[in-house]
């Protein structure tokens, strides 16, 4: 492999393997606060139990991402200076911002939450565990507002000194159409992540007969947030597909393998082949006028192909090969479209038997529910491969290619030394975050707080 393959194979890496843990800590934070927030007003006990014990799981979710993310953001001075050199003036400023305020605020506030336990009165601490949940969706906020402009450069102007693009406009960056409809998608993404997760230990508890009042009580949350917020995810990542079909749509044409420009357009929901850029796939029921819809928002839509996208891309920035691989665009939509359809439809069952009164003692439901807990994760994984693999061969969409994005300096040796360094660092780290989740997700709950007798901080 090249070096420019593996350092794009090293930040690919870290970035999934970040991204494992950011959905975890916005939608858990957000319902460990609304946890604690029931507790604060009704003063059941089997609500302060919750707090505390999803509180733990969120404390280390959080410590193990906190980690991977510093060695995300590291890799644009080791692999990609060549990137930053460039784009620095605009990319950096979001991504200093995150750094510098965002993350010092969730991890500021969430310490202490952590210790404050009958050391901070009531409405300060639960206050505290609200800031963490800010502080996070904040986090994200940068980060995406710094992605979407590499997907949809916007706010800025090109140096004439220089020739780089200069920030010229902070306003733009938020209001960029990409980033207003991106992270929404992320933050429903992540409330359905924390709910499902929430959902399959409480079912997990339910099924060993512990804590029935208190997790049926988690459980019911979990899915009361989990249905809603899934159909407005679903529903704004379909707006995003608009989006992305104006700005981007060599990502839109990829997404459904259509080389050739179509108006309806019809929906595969399979495909034989594909998976080479000059091989045209064959197409297995077909949806009709469904991916007009989902590209333009109108029946009889049009969509560019990428072949006519090619030319039109050729003809403004020069020769060369614009269409990005087909097979992960292709089948990255659908994995995350179809298990989405897959949370959803258990989350309805759910739902079902919680009109029903039988949650707790349906044995199918709570064994299944434990089960999804997979699928969120490869749900956002999908996503983001359909997102950026999208936008190859740019790391800039229009301004810079990915591979004058580079580093010179380190050799490949270098970054294979180091991609495989990282590999094994991050291999046990995940075996370390396995074990400790596992483990305190089977915990029992722990004993009903005495009155009067102080609540100590969260130990592990």
């Amino acid at each position: 492999m090249s070096h420019l393959d593996l350092a794009r194979l090293q930040f690919a890496m870290t970035s999934v393997y970040h991204f494992l843990f950011v959905p975890v800590t916005i939608g858990l934070s957000f319902l460990t606060a609304l946890l604690q927030t029931g507790w604060h007003r009704t003063g059941r006990a089997e609500l302060l139990q919750l707090t505390r014990f999803f509180g733990t799981l969120l404390v280390i979710n959080t410590a193990v991402g906190g980690v991977t993310g510093l060695v995300q953001e590291f890799q644009f001075g080791m692999d990609w200076s060549a990137y930053s050199r460039t784009v620095g003036h605009v990319f950096g400023a979001p991504l200093a911002t995150e750094g510098l305020a965002a993350f010092f605020l969730e991890s500021t506030f969430l310490g202490l939450w952590l210790f404050g336990w009958d050391r901070l009165p009531r409405r300060v601490h639960l206050a505290t565990i609200w800031l963490v949940t800010a502080g996070a969706a904040l986090s994200a906020a940068f980060i995406m507002a710094a992605n979407s402009w590499m997907q949809h450069p916007v706010g800025h102007g090109i140096d004439p000194s220089t020739g780089r693009p200069q920030l010229n406009d902070v306003w733009k960056l938020f209001t960029n159409p990409v980033f207003l409809r991106g992270y929404l998608h992320v933050i429903l993404a992540s409330l359905v992540t924390g709910s499902v997760l929430m959902l399959a230990v409480s079912a997990w508890q339910l099924r060993r007969g512990r804590g029935p009042l208190a997790f049926h009580a988690s459980a019911r949350l979990a899915l009361v947030v989990l249905v809603p917020v899934l159909l407005m995810a679903m529903l704004v990542g379909s707006e995003l597909g608009v989006t992305e079909g104006k700005y981007q749509p060599m990502k839109i044409a990829g997404a459904e393998a259509q080389w050739t420009t179509c108006r309806p357009c019809s929906f595969s929901l399979f495909q034989i082949g594909g998976g080479k850029n000059d091989d045209t796939p064959t197409k297995i029921i077909a949806i009709p006028h469904l991916l007009s819809l989902l590209a333009t928002n109108h029946w009889n839509g049009q969509v560019l192909g990428l072949d006519a996208v090619q030319a039109q891309y050729q003809q403004r920035y020069g020769p060369g090969d614009y269409v990005p691989d087909i097979f992960i665009q292709y089948w990255s939509m659908r994995v995350m479209a179809y298990l989405a359809a897959v949370v959803l439809l258990v989350g309805l069952w759910g739902l079902w038997l919680l009109w029903r009164k039988r949650l707790s003692t349906a044995r199918w439901f709570l064994r299944v529910a434990v089960w999804i807990v997979a699928l969120p994760f490869l749900m956002n994984t999908a996503g983001w491969l359909l997102t950026e693999n999208g936008r190859q061969p740019w790391i800039v969409q229009g301004i810079q290619l990915t591979r004058n994005g580079v580093s010179p300096s380190p050799t490949t040796t270098t970054v294979g030394t180091s991609l495989l360094v990282f590999f094994l660092l991050y291999a046990a780290l995940a075996i370390v975050e396995a074990v400790l989740i596992s483990r305190y997700a089977r915990k029992e709950l722990a004993p009903p707080p005495v009155e009067g007798k102080p609540q100590p901080a969260l130990t592990y």
